[in-house]
This record gives C-alpha cells, sequence and structure tokens, in this order.
C-alpha cells in the first residue's frame, strides 16, 4: 500500500441526520463540454459492464456520462467548510441559497439536501472552502473498529467514476491520536474491500485524486465523508496572475461582505495586489456565482452526477448574472507590472475594462469629496511582503490622508500586524477575527 496520504483538519459534524436522457440526434454537432459528456453515456454503459478492474486513464473516462449511477434524490448530511471567523457569513449565504436545516458551527455550516443542494452549495458560495458529504458515522476506538467500519461501506459506485483518491485525517480527543496512522488504515480498508469485489485495486494519488475522503475521529467516533469540491473553492478558476501573497479568494469574498458594502456604492483597494478584492466584490455587484468559472467539482465523478441537471444548475446561475452596470471599483498598485497581472486576472472574467486600476502609491490615492465610497483592503504587514519596520512610515502617512480627507468614506482593513495597525491612529468600531492562512488577522471596521 502507499503511504501517499496526506492529513488536513476541516471541524467534524456535531449534529447527527437521520435523470436525464440522451441526445436525441447523433449528428448534433459538439459545441461544449457538456455537449461532450451528453455524448459519451453509451461509452459508459459499455465499459461498466465490461469484467474488470479500475481502467487506465484515457479519453473514454467513465465519469463523463451524464446519467447517474446512484439515484440523486436522496438527502445527504453537508458540512461546508470556511476559514475562521467566516463561519457566520457562510451561514448567511447558505441561508440566501436556501439551503435547509441548517446550523453553524465552528469552522463551517451543516445543512442536509440531495446532491443538487451540494453542486448549488459548490456553485454558489463565495466564503465555502469546502463542501463535505457524511458517507458514515460508527464507533472507532480500536484501529480495527476504524478498518472494519470504513471497509463495510459499499465502495464500488464511488469508483464506478474514478480511478484514483487520497485520504486526509483529523484526530482529536480520541485514542487513535496519530491522524497520518488513521488516514493510512482507511486507505487500507478501502483498497481491500474493492480487491475483495472486483479484485483490482485504486490508485492514491496525493495531487489530484478523482475522489477524496475525509476522516474525522473525535472521541473514538470516525465520521467518514467524501469531498464534493475536489479542490479547494479558492479555486476559481479566473486567475492568470499569482502576484505575491495572494489573498485567498474565498477569504476576499468575506473580507468583502463583513465590509458592508452594499454593492452600489463605490468600492476603492488602495493595495489591489493582484486584484483579488476587486475581483470578488465585482462578483458581488454582479450577482455571478463564483464557482462558475471553475473547471470542475469533485462531485462530477460520484455515482450519483446527472451531467444534465448540473448543465441546467449553470445555465440558470449565468442567467442570473447582471452587468456591473455603474458601480465603480477602483484599486492603486505601485509597481506597474503587478497592476497588468491585476487587468490580467479582470480580463479572464471580462472585467478589465470595468474596473479602473492605476500605478500609484496607497498614501496618495484619489479621495473625492462627498464620494463616500468603502475603502477595502489587505495592506502589507510585513509577513511574506516586505519588513514591517519599513511600512511604519506608509501607515502613518495613510492613516493621516484617511484622518483628514476621506469624510463619509467607510473603512475594512485586514490587519496582521497589531502596531502597524496603530499607527493609523484611527478610531475603529469594530475588530473581527479572522485567519489568513496561518496568520492570525483582524479585519479593521471604521466609519471616516
Amino acid at each position: 500500500g502507499s503511504n501517499a496520504v496526506d492529513c488536513a483538519a476541516d471541524p467534524p459534524f456535531s449534529r447527527s441526520a437521520t435523470h436525464a436522457t440522451a441526445p436525441n440526434s447523433a449528428s448534433r454537432t459538439i459545441t461544449s463540454r457538456t455537449d461532450l459528456l451528453m455524448g459519451l453515456h453509451v461509452v459508459e454503459d459499455v465499459l461498466r459492464r465490461q469484467d474488470g478492474g479500475f481502467r487506465s486513464a484515457s479519453a473514454t473516462r467513465c465519469w463523463y456520462s451524464p446519467r447517474p449511477i446512484m439515484p440523486p434524490r436522496v438527502r445527504h448530511v453537508h458540512f461546508a467548510t470556511c476559514a475562521p471567523g467566516l463561519e457566520p457569513v457562510l451561514h448567511a449565504e447558505a441561508r440566501a441559497l436556501g439551503l435547509a436545516k441548517l446550523e453553524r458551527q465552528v469552522g463551517g455550516v451543516y445543512f442536509e439536501g440531495e446532491a443538487r443542494d451540494a453542486w448549488r452549495a459548490n456553485l454558489h458560495l463565495a466564503t465555502a472552502v469546502r463542501v463535505l458529504r457524511r458517507l458514515v458515522r460508527f464507533e472507532a476506538a480500536s484501529s480495527d473498529a476504524l478498518y472494519e467500519g470504513a471497509r463495510a461501506l459499499e465502495w464500488g459506485p464511488w469508483f464506478a467514476r474514478a480511478e484514483s483518491f487520497r485520504v486526509d485525517a483529523h484526530v482529536n480527543a480520541s485514542t487513535l491520536d496519530h491522524s497520518l496512522f488513521v488516514a493510512q488504515r482507511v486507505k487500507d480498508a478501502v483498497c481491500d474491500a474493492l480487491v475483495d469485489a472486483r479484485g483490482a485495486r485504486p490508485a492514491v494519488d496525493k495531487e489530484e485524486p478523482d475522489l477524496r475522503l475525509h476522516v474525522h475521529l473525535f472521541k473514538d467516533r470516525c465520521t467518514l465523508l467524501v469531498d464534493t469540491s475536489g479542490d479547494s473553492l479558492h479555486k476559481r478558476g479566473w486567475r492568470r496572475f499569482q502576484g505575491r501573497a495572494p489573498l485567498a479568494e474565498t477569504l476576499a469574498a468575506g473580507v468583502v461582505r463583513l465590509s458592508g458594502w452594499d454593492a452600489r456604492s463605490p468600492l476603492v483597494d488602495p493595495f489591489c495586489g493582484s486584484g483579488t478584492l476587486l475581483v470578488e466584490a465585482a462578483l458581488l455587484a454582479c450577482g455571478r456565482a463564483p464557482g462558475l468559472t471553475r473547471e470542475r467539482f469533485g462531485f462530477e465523478r460520484f455515482p450519483d452526477f446527472d451531467a444534465r441537471a448540473w448543465a441546467r444548475l449553470q445555465d440558470e446561475a449565468r442567467a442570473a448574472a447582471r452587468p456591473l452596470g455603474k458601480v465603480r471599483l477602483v484599486g492603486y498598485e505601485r509597481d506597474p507590472e503587478v497592476v497588468a497581472g491585476a487587468r490580467e486576472n479582470l480580463a479572464a472574467l471580462g472585467l478589465a475594462d470595468q474596473v479602473a486600476l492605476e500605478a500609484r502609491d496607497a498614501a496618495a490615492l484619489e479621495l473625492r469629496a462627498g464620494w463616500n465610497a468603502w475603502l477595502v483592503t489587505n495592506p502589507p504587514y510585513g509577513e511574506r511582503v516586505g519588513e514591517g519596520e519599513d511600512l511604519v512610515g506608509l501607515y502613518t502617512e495613510l492613516g493621516r490622508r484617511l484622518r483628514t480627507d476621506a469624510a463619509g468614506y467607510r473603512l475594512a482593513l485586514l490587519s496582521g500586524n497589531p502596531s502597524l495597525a496603530a499607527a493609523l491612529a484611527l478610531d475603529v468600531r469594530e475588530r473581527v477575527a479572522l485567519q489568513n492562512g496561518a496568520l492570525a488577522c483582524e479585519l479593521l471596521l471604521a466609519d471616516l
């Protein structure tokens, strides 16, 4: 067995829970990936009837079929994870989306729903990092109990469209206290079950697995989940330019929402970098689902995936989007090369001509009297970019400009350095604790 099993920490659940047709014309012109999905269902039917183990990667991967192998109209327990501090924002998003039996928990939001609800969550929730579906819960106070509980699941349908997988584990207050061992034991159980059933084992892939399993062991109780998202949802698919220490898209979406911006007033980012905050503000103002630009999701390899139903959801999301209109979005960045990179990112979304970018130092930003704009920004704070000592003068001058020239403006500034934040000398009405990667931060909210 492979040792390629990584570990991650997503919060466990605390609550318990209790089709499409083929195209009519064989001569139909293939114009999109969805059309390709619709046209290959016959290939999958033939491959599924073939006796044998797992197929190697080829042009006829069976996950291309639009037809579900398992019934999609079954309710499941889900958990949408988010960065620490964004739970209230994610809960509000999920409520607006109409997800059922919502419960805000540490690290995310619990909800119940069918496969389609998980698809909608992945497509629309801007602050979610992953959407996990619970498969089973069982007691696992020993290695054998963990192994037998994982092996007891019927894994065959889950690997009808998947050829590789990985297992991530998180352990807390349990007899089995080594997360890597727990992940390895579950991996062995899955492989052994499939060898018994099919005579072949799937590959373990750390980098780009077809299926991601998550194990949460808390007080000797194991929750086994499958990741409906695949790659982290912060990977929207629009980023062409990385820049230095970019803000994760999901955290940027949370900062914009926590700022209280009304999606109509001007929004200015004095330290726009690669443009992440401006992009997320534009998506919010346009009502554009953040998942529309992703190439694929993990659930597309699930046995209950229905490509036609998914295509309809995407079409509905595209139809609901609206033009940015007269909303003014402005970004400043002193490095012209970074400004060019930000324009490239905006161009990937068709927004390059609708967002104003300028190569200018943040302390020299234009503050129009009576504009009453929102200043939403993530300035450098001496971690990963520059040294904190070099930034004191910048913060001091920016604070002076805001105190004297920005009456009527509102500020939302993400700070990872309390000393630099103090140099602004602003009256802060609220501080929201957030986590930017491994760095504890505060979002400072002020009425100027």
